[in-house]
């Protein structure tokens, strides 16, 4: 049975790419195939993308603000 290409499948993609960038999996861990199916190929792109957008959020968390120096 093929997998529907639309929102929800997209959604879950992104959130599994997410979820395994918060379980410390790097970014080639991807389950899907970029040189699959179409679904193979659906997956590994919004995989990849959840994953890129959970380290972007957790690399701007982490970055602190840079506070004036009084000189001393």
């Amino acid at each position: 049975m093929a997998i529907q290409l639309d929102r929800q499948t997209f959604q879950d993609r992104l959130n599994e790419g997410k979820a395994a960038y918060g379980a410390g999996d790097p970014s080639d861990a991807c389950p899907y195939n970029m040189y699959g199916s179409v679904e193979e190929r659906f997956g590994y792109r919004y995989w990849n993308r959840g994953w890129s957008m959970a380290r972007s959020e957790a690399e701007a968390r982490s970055q602190q603000p840079v506070k004036a120096s009084a000189g001393q």
